[in-house]
């Protein structure tokens, strides 16, 4: 039986790496506004309509920045 060597401590991110998740969520928060926008202009919708279905996930998102740039922080401040 082989053994698992799977158990070894992963590495700690660096602070560039979550620096560039940050960017990624920013972006793609941004494009998830625009392209829900441009729908609701094309479905004649109101903006208001159109945002209030896209805000759970737009939570989700502002939480998970918050905790990366919280973690951001950290790092910068170990180096």
């Amino acid at each position: 039986m082989l053994k698992n060597e799977s158990s070894s401590p992963q590495p700690e991110n660096t602070a560039q790496e979550v620096a560039e998740v940050i960017r990624e969520f920013e972006q793609y928060r941004e494009r998830l506004m625009t392209e829900a926008i441009a729908a609701a202009q094309k479905a004649k919708l109101p903006q208001k309509t159109a945002m209030s279905k896209i805000e759970p996930e737009l939570q989700q998102i502002e939480a998970s920045l918050e905790n990366l740039r919280t973690q951001l922080a950290t790092l910068r401040a170990i180096n």
